[in-house]
């Protein structure tokens, strides 16, 4: 592993990847989750469409994993498609980030929800009950239901309006994954996979076909401005050079980690890029994802193990950063933008898939 000339002790909130707004605006006991960023109206999402030259076409894929950005669409629409254009499956399980999991002192435990739809630009998706088989099968200790997290989270409502424009009839199972230690992220996907896999089992189901995953993440959050108070994220500097060693490693670690064959040494490995070794609440890599990948891959990866006996294999469809593409328009469909995009604060994001 490459050496870094220092460590970053410490603890953000994903201020390059979020919403205009974080607060609380839906009550922990409504059954529909409110949309409160991204795109809110079928039309919005045409006009991304257009301005990416995307079309939605009939295929026949089945991945049966991906990860995907949950950035503004003004930086990252492209990779979205491209990550989930091969997710047709009727039921998907979203591994989301917590981001603020800090403000109600949730870890090392699964994160669910209540409610039993979310809306999204095509009036509501619905919430599975697969949720509630998969909670019925697991330990106590493995989650906790806490609709007020789910409400302030929007890594998942991200990647909503994407799954729901081609596939109208699709529900969702909302999980978030919290602060949690690789020794937690290895017991419980394995329980998590155990409990899935026994549902397809009873269902007569098929990863891929009837059930996905779908891995919300954003890659290197980079800079020394605007990332809150006098905190810098940018230990390789912010000039050209720098700039290229910070994407030179995001993509080594996408290359050695969640690329190709999984395994479990390839995962634990992300974890020891990503966060620090004596406190694994703390950054070392600035991933928002340095809990929903390793826990979203270890998961889908034993669970392919159980239907198939053979790991997932991971493609890689691209990587950019919010400063090296062309940027689309959003704020004239009233989408807001409020992070920045320059050397001195730019956000990174991949698209990966696994069959």
């Amino acid at each position: 592993m490459r050496a870094f000339p220092f460590f970053l002790f410490i603890v953000i909130v994903s201020f390059g990847c979020k919403p205009s707004d974080e607060k609380n605006t839906q009550a922990p006991e409504a059954k529909v989750r409110q949309a409160r960023g991204y795109a809110q109206h079928d039309w919005q999402m045409d006009s991304i469409y257009n301005r990416l030259h995307l079309q939605d076409t009939a295929n026949d894929l089945q991945w049966k994993a991906a990860i995907s950005p949950h950035d503004n669409y003004r930086f990252a629409g492209e990779l979205y498609y491209k990550s989930l254009r091969g997710i047709n499956a009727p039921h998907i399980i979203l591994i989301g980030v917590a981001h603020r999991a800090r403000n109600f002192d949730l870890q090392d435990k699964l994160v669910f929800g209540t409610f039993t739809e979310w809306e999204s630009p095509y009036g509501g998706i619905k919430v599975s009950s697969l949720g509630e088989d998969i909670m019925s099968r697991l330990l106590e200790q493995d989650f906790i239901v806490h609709d007020s997290m789910q409400v302030i989270e929007h890594s998942l409502e991200a990647i909503i309006p994407w799954l729901h424009k081609k596939n109208r009839k699709a529900e969702i199972v909302p999980i978030l994954v919290p602060y949690i230690s690789y020794t937690g992220i290895d017991s419980i996907s394995a329980h998590l996979a155990q409990a899935v896999h026994e549902i397809l089992e009873a269902k007569g189901w098929t990863y891929g076909k009837d059930v996905a995953i779908v891995i919300s993440n954003d890659a290197v959050h980079y800079g020394d401005e605007d990332w809150g108070g006098s905190t810098t994220l940018a230990p390789m500097g912010t000039d050209s050079a720098g700039t290229e060693q910070a994407r030179q490693m995001d993509l080594e670690i996408i290359d050695k980690c969640l690329t190709n064959e999984l395994s479990a040494e390839k995962i634990k490995l992300f974890t020891e890029y990503t966060v620090q070794q004596a406190d694994y609440k703390e950054y070392k890599w600035v991933w928002c994802g340095r809990y929903s990948v390793p826990f979203g891959l270890s998961f889908a990866n034993k669970l392919n193990v159980l239907e198939t006996g053979q790991p997932l294999t991971g493609t890689f469809l691209g990587y950019q950063t919010s400063i090296d593409h062309p940027l689309m328009e959003v704020e004239d469909i009233g989408m807001t933008v409020s992070a920045l995009s320059t050397n001195h604060h730019w956000v990174a994001y991949t698209s990966i898939v696994y069959e």
